[in-house]
């Protein structure tokens, strides 16, 4: 490929970022006789925030916030104010082009506007105040977040969530009649009557009592298939401007490094930027200019290999984890508590990732980088070689891009926020989720316009493949199989799960399953263990088992994929040694497993997945 202009970091300046925990409760009778409940159930959320405690507790209204100090950790507490406190703001989150919207507001309002923090989420509440309260539909808010903003004149209030869903964001009912949002659904369990999980890219307001869309992605529509062509050059910077507006902490902060493509592609390009802090544009030393990496793996995984030599390569400061099979096993129930999810492919991938982020907080890193959503958006998932054609390539591209909140977004953001720690991914930039999922879908294929054969997500890999000193990677990791987080960390990890729950799962509890739990009945031992693990935490058949994502799947597929391939019947399982033919250690032709669904198109339609 022609040479490339080199990226150029987008503005950026030190701010009061903070992921956190967020607890908020309207229409209280009066908000102070529930502040001792709050208080409770804002702890539970301590974990996301472990920093620093702030609350608004006035009139009929409570917003409790739990920090987690990344940038600036000495300013920027929240609930966040304006100039008299009559409106209110607590967020979970990053804005990442804050300073971009600070300078547009400028011109559009010369001097209407003071900042009275360094915080990149101020600017959240001065486009409420200029825009009103669709000013996320009026404004390119790039970022990553969950709100809560109540505005006290007018006893309003509005939530939201990022497009994608990479925050967690619930809503819930109160028996007193308050309306409850909270960043995980344990902050509300027990205070309401009923909850669900907030719907990504959606706002809410309390005028309407709606919840709307605030922004809808050119892509968003599977059925419009993209042919436009990119250039190799075009997409290549696309993501290497989105990973350095990543960048931005004034703490120790490192990438999680599987080997695999889409983190060594994170960690090649943070490798390349992290000398210079990217909040002076460079012009000032990094206070850690030494990039540190993190995988983990049982002893002698795929992973660590690949991981220690892509490390090698870029010369990180490389901590290797490892656990054993009795150490994920001990660990389930405290990852089921809190991922709040009985997804099997969820909890297989979650359990080595919540060790792993105890490590690493023990280190002294509080953020990471990491890899989430390029398997969505390039057909990474080995199941996706069995694509018939453009059209449903694309469409299944985008039914895992809609699916992204209940897995991969809540696995990466809740395992790692159970120790603090705060994971960015950059594959899920708003900007660059415009150029990746609207060229050509036939550049993604994996197979070329001739039909030979490629690898998946062969545009990504070769938008990289630069020769001698110009080079990201090493060849052979570049150019890496896809493999799945849980089968990466060791092919005995899953098997080793599957063996307990054969021996703690009895026949007679599968022949009852049914009964006990009519919603999203588990169909295997495993999937039972985990739903018994579940209920004892969260209850049996409560609010909380429908926020869960409920569907048949292949190696990660969609339910609609399956039907891609004869093959795929009676092999609904994560893991992608299922997929015979594509992954070089698959399942013989004699594995069978019982799909969650049964395959039974009559089941009940709060036994399937939520998918939109």
């Amino acid at each position: 490929p022609p040479p490339c202009p080199r990226a150029t970091p987008p503005p950026c300046a030190s701010a009061g970022r903070a992921m956190c925990g967020i607890l908020a409760l309207f229409g209280l009778q009066q908000a102070e006789a529930h502040r001792k409940e709050a208080v409770d159930a804002a702890k539970l959320l301590r974990h996301r925030g472990p920093d620093w405690s702030g609350m608004y507790c006035e009139g009929s209204t409570i917003v409790a916030h739990e920090r987690l100090a990344i940038v600036d950790p000495d300013s920027g507490d929240q609930p966040l104010y304006n100039e008299d406190h009559s409106v209110v703001l607590g967020v979970n989150g990053e804005i990442y082009n804050h300073l971009e919207l600070r300078e547009l507001l400028e011109e559009r309002a010369p001097g209407k506007h003071t900042f009275y923090t360094k915080s990149d989420c101020e600017i959240l509440l001065r486009l409420y105040l200029e825009d009103g309260p669709d000013f996320l539909s009026k404004n390119e808010v790039c970022g990553m977040f969950a709100f809560v903003l109540f505005d006290k004149r007018k006893n309003f209030y509005i939530a939201a969530r990022d497009t994608i869903g990479i925050i967690p964001l619930y809503m819930g009912w109160s028996q007193h009649g308050a309306v409850c949002f909270a960043s995980e659904l344990k902050a509300i369990h027990k205070i309401s009557h009923r909850y669900e999980e907030f719907p990504p890219g959606h706002v809410y307001d309390s005028a309407s009592d709606k919840k709307t869309m605030f922004y809808t992605p050119k892509w968003w529509d599977g059925a419009m298939l993209p042919t436009a062509p990119i250039t190799l050059c075009h997409l290549r910077e696309a993501f290497e401007k989105s990973v350095i507006s990543h960048l931005m902490s004034d703490v120790p902060y490192g990438v999680l490094l599987s080997g695999g493509l889409d983190s060594s592609l994170v960690a090649s390009i943070m490798s390349r930027h992290c000398q210079r802090r990217v909040e002076t544009d460079g012009k000032e030393p990094a206070y850690w200019p030494q990039l540190h990496s993190f995988s983990v793996g049982l002893e002698g995984s795929p992973d660590l290999k690949a991981a220690r030599e892509v490390s090698n390569y870029l010369k990180t400061v490389h901590h290797e984890y490892h656990f054993t099979p009795q150490q994920g096993l001990d660990a389930l129930s405290d990852v089921i508590f809190h991922l709040e999810t009985f997804d099997v492919t969820t909890i297989r991938a979650s359990t080595p990732m919540y060790l792993m982020a105890r490590r690493i907080r023990a280190s002294g890193v509080k953020m990471v980088l990491s890899g989430e959503g390029a398997d969505e958006i390039f057909g990474g998932y080995l199941y996706f070689h069995k694509a018939p054609n453009a059209a449903e390539f694309h469409g299944e591209n985008v039914r895992k891009m809609k699916q992204l909140h209940l897995y991969d977004c809540l696995r990466a953001n809740k395992a790692m926020m159970a120790w603090g720690v705060e994971a960015r991914v950059p594959f899920l930039d708003r900007r660059f989720m415009e150029t990746a999922m609207t060229f050509d879908t036939k550049q993604k294929m994996c197979v070329d316009e001739a039909g030979t054969k490629r690898v998946e997500k062969w545009v990504l890999r070769k938008a990289f493949d630069l020769p001698g000193e110009r080079a990201y990677l090493p060849r052979n990791v570049l150019f890496r199989q896809k493999e799945q987080f849980s089968d990466g960390v060791g092919y005995s990890w899953i098997d080793s799960i599957k063996d307990y729950a054969q021996k703690k799962v009895t026949d007679q509890q599968m022949k009852t399953a049914d009964s006990r739990f009519p919603v999203k009945t588990p169909r295997t031992k495993e999937a039972y263990l985990y739903r018994d693990l579940f209920a004892h935490h969260f209850g049996e058949n409560t609010s909380a088992a429908h926020t869960v994502g409920w569907q048949d799947s292949i190696a990660c597929s969609s339910e609609v994929a399956l039907k891609w391939d004869k093959a795929f019947q009676g092999r609904a399982d994560a893991s992608g040694r299922c997929v015979l033919g594509v992954h070089e250690a698959a399942y013989d032709t004699t594995y069978k497993t019982a799909a969650q669904n049964s395959g039974a198109a009559e089941e009940a339609a709060a036994k399937r997945a939520r998918t939109a």
